[in-house]
């Protein structure tokens, strides 16, 4: 059986990557296709991996832009050759479902989220797009979202990573998908280190992310605050940002390791589709204070791993950092829940559902 990975590109190294790279050890000699992608972030996580990308990789500075690039992708994927294979695991938060297979194949999409920046675009789309190129962005709308909604309907099966997604993509492409929740290798977290005594929020700086909750809340509280990570949202909130909070770009997985377990405690400010920071964070003992809603509620117990707060404001999330002091976290538990998500059973869970659509394809089941 000749298989074939698809992924929307490769110009960003976050959750969605992580997650691809543990399907592709499924199939260890599958090519990987792609839009375009960053040689140095290919050198650096898919060496191992024959990485095919579209005409877009020709683009001068497409792969540094590629949020440039947005008519374009629907054209890259289907230019794409897949023809050959058997069976076509697409990993995609936007694209990557769209991709056309051989009437005899099989096409498994493991929808991260529905295209956030087209069905949510008060969320994202317009925060982070040039006011100059926002009424070009504007004119494409209703045709990607009519592509976005027919290439939904492509794949054979759609498999998700939380129910909280799952019910996104029910209400937008009018589809069911099973549920296979993200993989956390705990192992990684694993030895006791001393907590300091700064927050930690880890994400894409993007609007939707809520970082700037996480800055007001400890702008007001005057506690020390690590941001990580980069985006277009970053100097928007480096402005708001008080003596206590500290940025530290991107970090690389030690660092990343380093950071999380020196916490006194992650932060995920805003709506997550599943969120690894929690898991993360419980592997190596170290409560979330996340918002109630999306997959933190799937990955974080409350009292137990974590707090929440409910309301999306400063206000509210000061509250429970403060109320963080009396409560006193089971580092065995933690570290126990977050093993439930290990990279193993992912896989197999996964590798389960796939042999089960190949079986009811053979057998003509629908």
């Amino acid at each position: 059986m000749r298989v074939a990975f698809v992924h929307d590109y490769l110009t960003q190294f976050g959750g969605a990557e992580r997650v691809l790279l543990e399907m592709l050890k499924l199939y260890p000699d599958a090519p990987l296709y792609t839009s375009l992608f960053l040689p140095e972030l290919a050198r650096e996580y898919f060496a191992h991996v024959d990485v095919r990308p579209s005409f877009l990789q020709h683009v001068p500075g497409g792969a540094a832009h590629f949020r440039g690039l947005l008519p374009l992708y629907p054209a890259a994927f289907g230019s794409l050759d897949l023809k050959g294979y058997d069976l076509i695991i697409s990993s995609t938060t936007a694209f990557a479902k769209g991709v056309r297979c051989a009437p005899h194949a099989l096409h498994v999409s493991y929808v991260n989220t529905p295209t956030r920046f087209l069905w949510y675009p008060e969320e994202y789309a317009w925060q982070v797009t040039p006011w100059a190129l926002r009424p070009l962005a504007w004119l494409c709308m209703p045709g990607l979202r009519e592509w976005d909604l027919a290439a939904a309907q492509r794949p054979h099966h759609l498999v998700t990573n939380s129910r909280h997604v799952a019910a996104r993509i029910r209400s937008i492409y009018g589809r069911d998908s099973d549920v296979v929740h993200c993989p956390v290798d705990a192992s990684e977290f694993a030895g006791a280190e001393e907590a300091g005594e700064y927050f930690l929020v880890m994400t894409r700086l993007l609007p939707y992310k809520r970082v700037h909750l996480a800055i007001a809340a400890c702008n007001a509280l005057g506690v020390p605050l690590i941001v990580a990570g980069e985006g277009p949202d970053g100097k928007r909130l480096r402005a708001l940002a008080g003596p206590t909070i500290s940025f530290a770009g991107h970090v690389d997985d030690a660092q990343r390791r380093r950071l999380i377990k020196r916490a006194r405690a992650v932060i995920v400010p805003g709506i997550e589709d599943f969120g690894l920071l929690p898991l993360e964070a419980a592997a190596a003992g170290r409560p979330t204070v996340a918002f109630a809603a999306g997959g933190a509620l799937e990955t974080v117990v409350e009292g137990e791993t974590g707090i929440f707060f409910r309301e999306p404001t400063a206000d509210a999330l000061a509250r429970s950092l403060q109320a963080l002091t009396g409560i006193v976290f089971n580092g065995a538990r933690m570290a126990a829940h977050a093993s439930r998500f290990a990279p193993d059973r992912f896989r197999a869970e996964l590798s389960g559902l796939i042999e089960r659509y190949l079986r009811e394809r053979r057998n003509g089941t629908p």
